[in-house]
């Protein structure tokens, strides 16, 4: 054998090392084997379950969290006895359905207290305020306030009194109603509300005769009654009728008040019962035509009983000129004097004021502070200062008397 020369042996032991350092060449893939690789791979990660949720479980979305809001508490509102929202009623504390109604004087209609023929009153419903007082020989009469609505039949009208021109001057109204006495009263309203009231019954439709002429024949319009004065020069586009004050919510205190019967005479009595359901008193009454029958008081325009958010009874000075002439001073009280509320089935007792006259009447509570009354209609009793009062649970009997 031939032998391989010792310099030969050496290069070639130097190339086989040389030859190992070198990386293997991969080896090739054929395109079938890719694809057996590639859906082995998808295979394996299609069933693995996502981290933190079981297989065939639907993962559910964290919630977004909502930061908490405290919720605003209802702050009731008063209204009065200085400021009213547009379009408030401040006689009432209402909004009105129209405000136009509240850039005019407020008209005041005298109403029998006696029923036509066995019927009831027209148009009471409809008054903000009705103020009831005492005209003599065991009788009284309404004088009705409207302002926040009108009524287009209201009756029976009757004469004008005194203290009707007191009632004027702080309601800045204007006065219908058919007769008055010529030498004791109409001098004296001149006081008050000079040019002011009507006291014929020929000014249709402001306050005229139905056609009986009788003494229960006479009706009002207040719109019409407001017009005419307006057209004799007695406009008033924005009186100032602040001072009254109110709430929804009845104030604290008080006591029971669940009905107020109100006695002038023999066969005047009249009752206010209150009415859980409506929130309102509702009114009944005795009447000397129907035999001293009791029962609801109807509006005859409405077939509805009469429905009060308010009653409120004050004592005032009577001075007993005649026998049905009467001074019932309600101008000047400056210190007040004692009253009653009645409202959602509570009575307080109260104070009322009129320390100016061209401004309504003031209620305040024990503190001097305003006496919130129910938003809505009000009747308002005139009782002399000796006037009896008694009570029974929260029944009240008032008896009208003078000095």
């Amino acid at each position: 054998m031939k032998k391989i020369p010792r310099i030969m042996l050496v290069l070639l032991t130097i190339s086989l090392l040389m030859s190992a350092c070198v990386a293997p060449v991969a080896p090739t893939t054929t395109d079938a084997e890719k694809t057996a690789i590639a859906g082995t791979v998808t295979a394996v990660f299609s069933n693995k379950p996502t981290e933190g949720v079981l297989p065939g479980v639907t993962p559910t979305p964290e919630p977004t969290q909502t930061p908490l809001v405290e919720p605003t508490p209802t702050v009731e509102v008063q209204i009065g006895p200085d400021v009213y929202p547009e379009g408030v009623d401040p006689l009432t504390g209402l909004a009105v359905a129209d405000p136009a109604l509240l850039h005019r004087r407020p008209v005041i209609m005298k109403i029998s207290n006696h029923q036509i023929d066995y019927q009831p009153q027209w148009g009471l419903s409809k008054a903000d305020l009705i103020f009831e007082y005492y005209i003599g020989w065991g009788a009284n009469r309404f004088a009705a306030l409207y302002y926040g609505q009108d009524s287009d039949r209201i009756g029976p009208v009757r004469s004008i009194r005194r203290v009707d021109g007191h009632l004027g001057s702080l309601y800045q109204a204007v006065v219908g109603s058919t007769g008055g006495d010529g030498n004791d009263v109409l001098p004296y309203l001149y006081n008050y509300i000079p040019g002011r009231f009507f006291v014929d019954k020929y000014l249709c439709p402001g306050v005229c005769d139905d056609g009986r002429n009788v003494v229960y024949s006479v009706f009002g319009d207040s719109a019409a009654l407001s017009q005419f004065f307006n057209n004799q020069g007695y406009a008033l586009e924005n009186p100032d009728l602040s001072g009254m004050a109110f709430r929804t919510t009845a104030p604290d205190g008080g006591e029971a008040g669940t009905s107020a019967w109100i006695t002038f005479g023999a066969g005047e009595g009249s009752e206010f019962v209150y009415d859980e359901a409506s929130g309102k008193y509702l009114r009944f009454a005795m009447d000397e035509t129907t035999s001293n029958v009791y029962g609801p008081s109807y509006d005859q325009n409405t077939g509805e009983q009469l429905a009060f958010s308010n009653v409120i009874v004050i004592s005032a000075y009577y001075t007993e000129i005649k026998t049905t002439l009467h001074n019932i001073d309600l101008i000047g009280n400056t210190d007040g004097m004692p009253a009653t509320v009645f409202r959602d089935g509570k009575a307080y007792e109260i104070s009322w004021k009129a320390p100016d006259s061209g401004k309504p009447i003031q209620f305040f509570d024990g503190n001097g502070n305003p006496f919130l009354l129910k938003p809505g209609n009000s009747w308002i009793v005139l009782l002399g200062t000796s006037s009896l009062v008694d009570i029974e649970g929260g029944e009240w009997s008032f008896t009208f008397s003078i000095p």
